[in-house]
């Protein structure tokens, strides 16, 4: 036990009272009478303990118990030296005493529990699965490991560690255990790599022009002299592929490339060997912004070719033509062109996955879009609800029309076992955009199978989508695939309904024996007038069979690998047979004020044959229109990019005399430079710190208006925070996966400017021997040591736990009787203490009977 005062300095204030105290002594002192000085005494004794209380004194009371706690780094620098932590853990734990505490944590970007502190831990849990490997940051779990002890308590952290930290920085936290009861000792763990290989750097140019010979310089590392071949990527498509020599150490490899891509290109470059200890480390990207004249996508499938192309011609602008299975599924080719053009291409042979890319292209990158009309595009190709029509300027849906056929619709959804996972979620979404195509009042059938059939949703006209499209949402996967017995039911729902049409669509991903006729059942339900189209899922579907249905039932079949597809293939089936979408009778459009597109017509507007229907959005600018009021051509904003909808088709069949018109070739070039955007010329300059966060530097010291928004590879935005640093500077924090991230970075008029930036692998994957100079340090500022041996674990602390216990109400309270007693002296007089006492004796004395002294009586009697 211990006696402490917190606030030392407060004593000070003894040395004016006991001068006061001792100069009011001495003057009156041969005056004062012997209970006068008594009073005198027990103020000043009542002042001192109320300067004592000032001090805040406390009592350190000593704490048995003491904690051991273990943290494991278990990130990736140091992966398959597990097994020797583990082992030293368990051998130090035979040590451990019954005051002792043990808790034991991994860590790597993050602190993981894995067994709480307690004094009953004999053998060590095995360990639970460490996420986000990547990183190893020492200084957060120290951090969390001392909120976690009791700090009464006499602690010790044994950290086993190759102390290579990749985020924070350790060192700050140990101010934060200076005079604590908290002591770091060290286990240094190391990896023995016999070889590896990395590429330590790839820089490319940060600008070049189309056609200029750049260098792009690849820096590998070395562990040992070997063999290895280098590949380079432009667009992920090689360019360059050597067998070349590695020495032991660092080797440099500049390679001359002359380029035909432009825009953002990206470059990577890849080391193999044989035997390489670290594969993460063998790859790094780089991106250069080539500069050229502008270059436009045209999808187009048809086998004549693309009749865009012939009418933009050869001398205007750079375009590429490529079919829908050819379409890339990186960010990065897409951002190899300044506007795409959809050409009367259908939703299903795109996905969903590389329609969100495009999205992303166009909203945060300023890429142009554009989509043209015809049998498989808009509503009829299948983008009701996907990311496609949420750029467009008009909606896939025709609303307001009359008229419109009575309908009745079976969905027939196989529900077995092997549709589980993304099959049977994407197709549920697929059936539930169905279903909100429906007219209220349609008539529609759902029935799910595995080894039987179940009516999900039994035959009856709608009256709540929402009710309808949540029952569908909800069907789980399980049991065999029986098909016939389903699509039986289906065509007896439908065959006795006054409807003008009926129409059966099955999705299935397996095969079903029956004995049964496929093909009398369907002649029976063409009688009734209905229709039947098939989908086969993946390659284990029995594609011959379902061809067949959709053959004998005049329908359509749609073989799908990609399971995205399915949304787009079945609302582009409801559209068909739920809505008359193509106006097929001849017109002159009406065509409205608008800015780029008045000069066109001022000779007139040549009519034309036929378009499809849609539903103008309401911020969009209609440029023409039919008679019936619907969009046929129309363009607005989507975030950065200017997307146009042409509802006519490009061939001339449905755009009759505009095909022939002399504004023909104009018009699409006046189409193409609407949807170019308005880049930037101002080079932004983008660094990677070492916090791996980028820092943007504006030369127009505007950095705190910027507008920046940064996309991976696969279209993804990324959540992204800024924190101004000065005028001409912004920092964005950022967390992405290893690879390259597109910065569009906007200024405050409007213009954009695009750059690209490789974020490298983590540090983690580079090859380091222990930092000795920061386990050290640990060790050396927190009183703990380098353990060479398990036991050393539960040696003797150094310090001993220790809990405050404060008296200074003690001493307040004992302060305060004493001012008392001072003053009921100071105002009774001291004999009135004495008066109370007797008083006390005698009442104590009455309350026995017999016992009550005579002559002590007698004399109090004489007395008064």
């Amino acid at each position: 036990m211990d006696l402490r005062i917190d606030h030392p300095l407060a004593l000070l204030m003894l040395i004016p009272l006991m001068g006061y105290f001792l100069w009011t002594w001495w003057q009156p002192r041969k005056h004062l009478k012997r209970n006068q000085q008594i009073v005198f005494g027990i103020r000043i004794v009542a002042v001192v303990l109320l300067v004592f209380a000032i001090c805040s004194p406390y009592l350190l009371m000593p704490v048995k118990e003491e904690q051991v706690v273990f943290l494991i780094d278990r990130s990736a620098s140091l992966e398959g030296v597990e097994e020797r932590a583990v082992s030293f853990i368990e051998e130090s734990l035979q040590s451990k005493k019954d005051t002792h505490l043990v808790g034991v944590y991994s860590f790597a970007s993050n602190l993981q529990t894995e067994s709480m502190l307690t004094d009953t831990l004999e053998h060590l849990p095995e360990l639970g699965e460490m996420a986000n490997r990547g990183e190893t940051n020492i200084a957060q779990a120290i951090q969390l490991a001392t909120g976690i002890v009791d700090l009464k308590k006499a602690t010790r952290i044994v950290l086993l560690t190759d102390g290579l930290e990749t985020k924070g920085e350790a060192a700050e936290q140990l101010t934060k255990l200076t005079d604590s009861n908290v002591s770091i000792d060290v286990v240094s763990l190391g990896r023995n790599i016999a070889g590896d290989v990395s590429v330590q750097s790839f820089t490319t140019p940060q600008v070049a022009y189309a056609g200029e010979q750049q260098q792009l310089v690849t820096e590998i590392e070395s562990t040992t002299a070997t063999p290895a071949e280098l590949l380079l990527y432009e667009n992920d498509q090689l360019i360059y592929q050597e067998e070349v020599q590695l020495e032991e150490g660092t080797n440099v490899f500049t390679h001359r490339h002359s380029g035909a891509a432009e825009g953002l290109v990206k470059y990577e470059a890849l080391i193999q060997v044989g035997e390489d200890a670290i594969l993460e480390n063998n790859k790094l990207t780089s991106v250069t912004m080539v500069q050229s004249t502008p270059r436009i996508l045209i999808v187009s499938d048809r086998e004549e070719g693309s009749s865009i192309a012939a009418a933009i011609g050869e001398n205007s602008v750079h375009y590429d033509v490529k079919s829908s299975g050819e379409l890339p599924s990186s960010l990065s080719s897409f951002l190899h062109y300044n506007a795409i053009i959809f050409d009367n291409i259908p939703g299903h042979l795109v996905g969903e996955d590389k329609m969100a890319v495009i999205e992303q292209a166009v909203k945060n990158f300023g890429v142009g879009f554009m989509m043209v009309g015809g049998e498989n595009s808009f509503g009829l190709g299948g983008y009701f609800k996907t990311p496609i029509e949420a750029l467009l300027p008009v909606e896939m849906e025709v609303k307001g029309k009359q008229q419109l056929p009575s309908l009745g619709l079976a969905i027939v959804l196989d529900r077995s076992g092997s549709m589980m996972g993304p099959k049977i979620e994407l197709a549920k979404e697929a059936a539930a955009r169905s279903i909100e195509l429906l007219r209220e009042g349609d008539t529609l059938n759902f029935i799910a199978f595995d080894d039987r059939p179940w009516e999900i949703i039994e035959t009856a006209p709608l009256t709540d989508k929402e009710k309808a499209v949540n029952t569908v949402l909800s069907i789980p996967p399980g049991g065999g695939t029986e098909i016939y017995s389903s699509l039986e039911m289906a065509y007896e729902n439908l065959a006795d309904l006054q409807l003008q049409r009926k129409h059966i669509i099955l999705l299935t991903d397996g095969q079903s024996y029956t004995a049964n006729s496929y093909e009398d059942l369907i002649e029976a339900g063409n009688e009734s007038n209905i229709t039947l189209s098939t989908v086969a899922i993946g390659a284990d579907a029995d594609a011959s069979l379902l061809e067949d249905l959709s053959e004998w039932g005049s329908g359509r079949f749609y073989s799908v690998l990609d399971e995205t597809t399915i949304p787009s293939i079945l609302s582009r089936e409801t559209a068909m047979i739920s809505r008359t979408y193509i106006e097929d009778n001849p017109f002159y459009p009406i065509i409205y004020n608008a800015e780029g597109w008045n000069a066109l017509f001022e000779a007139g507007v040549p009519q034309m044959n036929a378009y499809i229907g849609t539903t103008a959005k309401q911020t969009a600018m209609v440029v023409a229109e039919s008679e019936k009021e619907d969009p046929v051509l129309a363009e607005w904003q989507y975030g950065l990019g200017r997307t146009i909808a042409f509802t006519s088709d490009s061939t001339g069949a449905w755009t009759g005399d505009w095909a022939r018109w002399g504004e023909w070739p104009n018009f699409w070039q006046t189409a193409i430079s609407r949807m170019l955007p308005n880049y930037n010329e101002i080079a932004y300059d983008i660094q990677l710190d070492a916090q791996g966060s980028f820092v943007i530097t504006d030369p127009t010291n505007q950095a705190a208006f910027l507008d920046i928004a940064i996309v991976n590879e696969f279209g993804e935005e990324l959540e992204t925070h800024l924190e101004p640093i000065s005028a001409s500077k912004v920092r964005a924090l950022v967390e992405a996966d290893p690879g390259l991230v597109f910065f569009r970075i906007t200024s405050g008029d409007g213009t954009i400017y695009q750059a690209g930036q490789t974020i490298p692998y983590s540090k983690e994957y580079e090859l380091h021997p222990p930092n000795a100079t920061l386990l050290t340090q640990l060790t050396e500022q927190t009183g703990g040591a380098i353990l060479e041996e398990p036991e050393q674990a539960f040696r003797e602390f150094a310090m001993k736990g220790a809990e405050r216990q404060s008296i200074t109400l003690w001493l307040a309270f004992a302060s305060m009787l004493l001012f008392f007693i001072d003053i009921t002296v100071r105002r009774f007089g001291w004999g009135f203490l004495q008066t109370v006492g007797r008083t006390k004796k005698i009442s104590n004395e009455q309350k026995t009977p017999g016992e009550t002294n005579v002559s002590q009586l007698l004399k109090e009697m004489k007395k008064k």
